[in-house]
């Protein structure tokens, strides 16, 4: 137990002192990752607004039957009845031409004095259908819509089936442009931690000699450089939730009002668990790099 703390006392102690020696470098290996990360965890960022935005609105995606005014109540029931039948449905629900106009009522607020002067309720009952949860997605909607269209008594469909197909298409395009510039960043952060590790086994080309004449082990001398590539990686990604923090709390309030219309709603930031796995992501950069420049100085 005590060979191996001081193993990792060791591995530690060299990590910084390496990174204590070599602070230009050091720096401009955390700053990369560090502006890495932040342009890939603002993608992440909009991409996970956008998604809970789907799914809260998915909750209550239904299709919305109106109807002819010639409809009897009877006619009703019986469309109620038969829509109940279609495969996607979970429930139907009947508002009446009242019930519309009182919640239009609600809705405009002060507005709704302009429908004073009308003589009667301009507004078609309608029926609202509730789909199952598997079936709220634009090709459930399709299905249930086409399945009804038709039928005697309806006047017309309503459906987010189209905003629901263009919102997946626009999560569609962050989610690949946010993929592509990931990799694209994560190449160049591999790169310049890779020769960042690589010029600190050179530094200490004289003490991995004398580890080795001493019996020391490939893994062994390889470890510190290993630590030293995460640790920087770690860094990099606390620099960057830093900033993506600030960067968020600084433009909120000018956009709040464009930000309610993209996303439906006011923005949040990463949970801690999310921030987490950014930083994360830096260690791991950091290591694959440190990783390829120990493997490629041990071929060398």
């Amino acid at each position: 137990m005590n060979r191996r703390a001081n193993q990792l006392f060791y591995f530690g102690r060299a990590a910084a002192r390496g990174l204590r020696g070599s602070p230009v470098t050091t720096a401009v290996a955390v700053i990369t990752i560090g502006m890495a990360l932040v342009l890939v965890g603002a993608f992440q960022l909009l991409l996970r607004n956008m998604e809970e935005l789907l799914d809260e609105f998915s909750e209550d995606l239904q299709v919305t039957a109106y109807l002819d005014d010639s409809v009897s109540d009877d006619e009703r029931r019986h469309l109620v009845s038969v829509i109940r039948t279609v495969e996607g449905v979970e429930e139907v629900r009947s508002v009446s031409k009242s019930e519309a106009l009182a919640r239009f009522r609600a809705g405009v607020g002060a507005g709704s004095g302009l429908l004073e002067g009308l003589d009667e309720n301009p507004l078609p009952a309608s029926l609202e259908i509730q789909l199952v949860s598997e079936r709220r997605s634009p090709e459930g909607m399709r299905v249930v819509v086409e399945s009804i269209r038709g039928l005697p008594g309806i006047a017309d469909l309503a459906s987010g089936q189209d905003w629901v197909a263009g919102y997946l298409r626009a999560i569609a395009i962050v989610r690949g442009v946010g993929i592509g510039l990931s990799v694209i960043l994560a190449i160049a952060a591999l790169l310049i931690i890779t020769n960042n590790i690589r010029l600190a086994v050179v530094a200490r080309r004289d003490e991995l000699d004398i580890l080795w004449l001493v019996g020391g082990s490939r893994a062994f001398m390889n470890t510190p450089f290993l630590v030293e590539g995460f640790l920087q990686g770690a860094i990099g990604g606390v620099v960057a939730v830093a900033l993506l923090y600030a960067v968020f709390l600084a433009i909120l309030p000018g956009f709040e009002v464009a930000f309610e219309l993209v996303l439906g709603g006011e923005p949040r930031f990463f949970s801690a668990g999310e921030a987490l796995t950014l930083i994360g992501q830096g260690a791991a950069l950091g290591l694959l790099g440190s990783a390829a420049a120990v493997g490629g100085s041990a071929r060398s």
